[in-house]
C-alpha cells in the first residue's frame, strides 16, 4: 500500500482536545491566557504563556507530564499503527506545536509511525524554557491564502506534497476550520474524512460540490478507525482488481500470438 499517504490534524483529531487550551487550563493560566488573547495573535500568545510558565516556576516536566494525560480515544493508536502496518506512509499537518505533538505521539509509542510533521516550531531553549513560533513567519510576507491563519495554509503545504508524491492517492483527516484549505487541494480518487458537526464539516457542507475528493465523515475515535480502515482496504482491493485485469489482458496477448505461431509456419515452409 505505497501509494497511500494519510495527512492527519492533531487536535481534535489524533487527540481529542485542542493541546494548546490543555496546557494552559490545566496548569492554572487560563484566566491569564483569556485576558491577553485580544491583544496578540495565537501563536505570539502561546509563546508568551510559555514565559510566564517559566517565571513562575512551572518546569518542562511540569508541561510533559500535563501532555502524557491528553485525552485521545482508545481506538485511534489502534487505527493508526493499522494504517501503518498496511503500508500506509502517515504525515501530521497540524497548527499545534512541535514539542506538544512529538511529547505526546512519544508517550503513545507513535512517533516512529509519522515520516513528517508540519506545524509550528516549538523548542526548549538554553534558559530551559519552551519557546513557541509561527509555521510561516507573518510578519515578513504573507503565505497569500485567504482562508487560512496567517501563521499557517495548510493547503501549501499539502500542494508541496502532492508535488513531492505524484501519483499517490491521499486521505486527509481533520475537524478545524483550517483544515478546509487542503481539503479543496485534493484530488478526484482522493479521500477526505472531515469530523462531523465540526468547523470543516460546516465548511464543507456548504458547498460539497467544492470538494473533489471523496467525503467521508466521522464522529468519534471509534468511527475515525473504521471509515480509515475502511478506505484503505477499499483503496486496496481497486488497486488489485486493476493490477488483475492488467496482468490477464497481458496474458491474453501472449497466449493470442503463440496461437497463431503455428499457422504461421506452414506458409514459411512451402
Amino acid at each position: 500500500m505505497a501509494g497511500i499517504i494519510v495527512v492527519f490534524d492533531f487536535d481534535k483529531t489524533i487527540i481529542d482536545c485542542d493541546s494548546d487550551n490543555w496546557v494552559i487550563d490545566e496548569l492554572g493560566f487560563t484566566d491569564l491566557f483569556n485576558k491577553l488573547l485580544p491583544t496578540m495573535p495565537w501563536n505570539s500568545l502561546m509563546d508568551t504563556m510559555m514565559k510566564e510558565f517559566h517565571s513562575q516556576g512551572k518546569t518542562i516536566e511540569d508541561i510533559v507530564e500535563v501532555l502524557q494525560r491528553i485525552p485521545i480515544h482508545p481506538r485511534v493508536v489502534p487505527a493508526i499503527k493499522a494504517a501503518h502496518a498496511l503500508g500506509c506512509e502517515l504525515r501530521i499537518v497540524s497548527d499545534a506545536n512541535l514539542f506538544f505533538i512529538e511529547t505526546i505521539l512519544k508517550h503513545l509509542g507513535l512517533r516512529d509511525y509519522f515520516s513528517e510533521i508540519n506545524t509550528n516550531p516549538g523548542y526548549v531553549d538554553e534558559q530551559g524554557r519552551l519557546r513557541i513560533f509561527p509555521f510561516h513567519d507573518f510578519t515578513k510576507s504573507s503565505h497569500g491564502c485567504g482562508l487560512c491563519p496567517p501563521n499557517m495554509c495548510k493547503g501549501v503545504i499539502i500542494e508541496r506534497i502532492q508535488s513531492e508524491e505524484e501519483g499517490k492517492k491521499f486521505i486527509y483527516l481533520g475537524d478545524g476550520s483550517g483544515d478546509y484549505c487542503p481539503s479543496l487541494k485534493l484530488k478526484v480518487g482522493d479521500f477526505v474524512m472531515p469530523r462531523k458537526n465540526f468547523p470543516v464539516w460546516d465548511l464543507i457542507c456548504k458547498n460539497p460540490m467544492l470538494i473533489k475528493a471523496e467525503i467521508h465523515e466521522w464522529s468519534d475515535g471509534e468511527e475515525l478507525g473504521q471509515v480509515l480502515i475502511g478506505l484503505i482496504n477499499k483503496i486496496s482491493i481497486e488497486e488489485n482488481a486493476a493490477f488483475i485485469s492488467t496482468d490477464c489482458k497481458s496474458q491474453t496477448f501472449s497466449v493470442s500470438a503463440h496461437e497463431t505461431l503455428p499457422q504461421a509456419l506452414p506458409l514459411q515452409q512451402s
